[in-house]
């Protein structure tokens, strides 16, 4: 004869489960919190380093990015007949202090993201079946290459441009006039190349960012195509505002995005085609 095992009437058997259920759910979440606070202390060290590799040579570094300036006032001097020597002052005790250490930061953001985003891709790593791992690495790398290139167009297009169109509003002295000479602020340099460099650094992320909406579905080419003509108008609001009062630099900006809106509207157009022919795969394989 067997005994029924009678239960007390304020128990629940569901009650256990649910706890359990709730324990089980909180050690992944515990587990994942301390794989991120792990991920986040190595990125930050990454900086640290970075940040005092890049303050021993500030000085180096902000002569490097004084470059653009030289050739601008070598151009303009071609231009005019005129010597012109760029000079660059500053008017408080610790400005160019202060502007080294941002100058370092700069750097050292610039320099450990690759670091960074490995950490990134570590912590999501695990979460990807093994194809979205590879659909992933491709854009790890085209990132950080196409910030390369965007900082690069700064650098040798952008940034002589700039301070070839500044130059060119000096004014001689003569009898009647008097000298109006550009004399810029370290800080107010710093602040308008580095402005530069991560506004075009980050536009010429449009391709990485619209491939990976598109891997998505966030984004069709369909769609892409039938808003180009409001991108249009954002690449020229977005390269009116970076750039110096012409027309010439917001041009020579302008194209550069527009063009990587089309490579972007074709790479999406491409994943849309593979994924179409995998579906059709898989309808074949099930009949």
């Amino acid at each position: 004869m067997k005994c029924a095992m009678t239960l007390p009437p304020d128990s629940k058997p569901d009650d256990h489960d649910a706890e359990d259920e709730v324990e089980a759910s909180r050690a992944p979440l515990m587990d994942h919190l301390l794989e991120l606070r792990t991920r986040i202390i190595w990125a930050l060290v990454a900086i640290a380093i970075a940040f005092a590799i890049c303050f021993a040579f500030a000085l180096p570094i902000y002569d490097l990015l004084l470059k653009p300036f030289s050739v601008a006032a070598e151009l303009v001097s071609n231009q005019t007949g005129t010597t012109i020597v760029p000079r660059l002052i500053f008017t408080g005790p610790m400005e160019f202090f202060f502007v080294k250490v941002k100058l370092a930061l700069f750097g050292a953001l610039i320099l450990a993201f690759p670091f960074i985003a490995f950490q990134v891709y570590r912590f999501v790593a695990p979460g990807l079946y093994r194809n979205e791992k590879g659909a992933f690495l491709p854009f790890m790398v085209a990132s950080p290459a196409l910030f390369v290139l965007g900082a690069s167009f700064v650098y040798f297009v952008m940034m002589p441009m700039v301070m070839r169109f500044s130059l060119m509003q000096e004014q001689a002295p003569d009898s009647a006039r008097i000298a109006i000479e550009l004399l810029p602020r370290v800080s107010e340099y710093l602040s308008l190349i580095t402005a530069l460099i991560l506004a075009f650094g980050f536009s010429f992320q449009l391709p990485v960012v619209l491939t990976l909406m598109g891997r998505v579905g966030l984004v069709s080419a369909a769609g892409l195509r039938k808003g180009r003509k409001f991108a249009i108008v954002g690449i020229l609001a977005f390269a009116a505002f970076f750039t110096p009062p012409d027309v010439i630099s917001q041009v020579i900006l302008g194209i550069p995005v527009l063009l990587l809106y089309e490579i972007s509207i074709f790479s999406v157009a491409l994943i849309e085609r593979k994924r179409d022919e995998e579906d059709e795969e898989d309808e074949e394989d099930e009949v």
